[in-house]
């Protein structure tokens, strides 16, 4: 990250002031997050409720909302932490079964929401720009891979993914036995999870695709932060040259899923997206910093969140 800072055509104080100014929307950024989370937390109380009363209020579910994202944003792969923890906290509302599998239902939503969000930036980058032969081979790539894990995901909701996912740890080195345990211990609760998340597609498709659509428009407003910070920068960027750039480097950035806050992957993702829009990397660099600040700050109130509030069932 200092290596790209110092690397660009810019002086100190130049990259100074413009860090300043691009601060000075930090508030917006942060309250901006408010509505990404919230948006989140509808998605999986949808999921949650199916359609009946959830036992569960919803203050709680954004709560433990956004108490999830700040584990997984200071875990090593990402999932380790805030899921495990979404579980924990809502068992004594759901059950087990039905906690593990809301949660995983929110997991596989939330991570199909990229796939859609990254397949439609490809569309949406051939309606913009014209393409070359290497841009072609690029976006061809990326679409091929969306496509073949959208397909994953499609037949991961028709027939559940907890038996398929313990099968395949079982041929993972240093995993087999522990997987094979679970399997066999576990084994009734494996299938009812699996057959609860093939419900929510096959008998409750109105809560499969609102959770969906609230997860793509969550994507979609995450984009604003980047537009905001940009504009400050520079006014050579339109919001739909912001969602190019969200896009590209998110897609960097998760293929470096196994790093805590995929530190350094983002940021290079962001210089490399500015500067396939013809700005400096530099902004890129800029506009990641920033977002850094706001990771941090929620992740401190995320983890203070984990310590307020927590009430017993009967209490609620």
């Amino acid at each position: 990250m200092v290596i790209m800072l110092f690397s660009f055509d810019m002086k100190y104080d130049e990259l100074w002031n413009n860090l300043k100014r691009a601060g000075g929307y930090l508030p917006l950024v942060l309250l901006l997050w408010l509505v990404i989370y919230f948006i989140n937390a509808i998605s999986w109380y949808v999921i949650i409720r199916g359609g009946k009363p959830s036992p569960v209020s919803f203050l709680r579910v954004y709560k433990f909302t956004v108490s999830g994202f700040a584990l997984n944003y200071v875990t090593p792969v990402g999932l380790m932490g805030g899921e495990p923890y979404r579980i924990m906290e809502l068992t004594p509302y759901l059950g087990v079964e039905r906690a593990t599998s809301s949660v995983i239902l929110y997991v596989m939503m939330h991570i199909f929401s990229h796939f859609c969000f990254w397949l439609a930036s490809v569309f949406l980058y051939l309606f913009m720009f014209p393409v070359n032969m290497f841009m072609a081979i690029i976006l061809g790539l990326i679409s091929a891979l969306c496509l073949f894990l959208i397909m994953v995901f499609v037949k991961g909701y028709r027939h559940g993914m907890a038996v398929a996912f313990v099968r395949l740890c079982s041929h993972i080195p240093y995993l087999k036995k522990y997987a094979a345990r679970i399997a066999d211990k576990h084994k009734d609760k494996l299938e009812t999870i699996d057959k609860q998340v093939a419900l929510l597609h096959s008998q409750r498709k109105s809560s499969f695709y609102g959770a969906l659509s609230l997860e793509f428009l969550a994507r979609v407003v995450s984009c604003v932060e980047v537009w905001l910070i940009l504009n400050v920068l520079t006014t050579d960027v339109s919001f739909l040259g912001c969602i190019l750039i969200v896009a590209f480097s998110s897609l960097l950035a998760n293929l470096l899923f196994f790093m805590p806050m995929q530190l350094g992957g983002r940021e290079g993702g962001f210089a490399l997206a500015v500067g396939g829009l013809s700005l400096s990397g530099a902004y890129g660099v800029y506009t990641a910093l920033i977002t850094r600040v706001r990771e941090l700050f929620w992740i401190v109130i995320g983890l203070a969140l984990m310590k307020i509030g927590n009430i017993k069932k009967t209490d609620n």
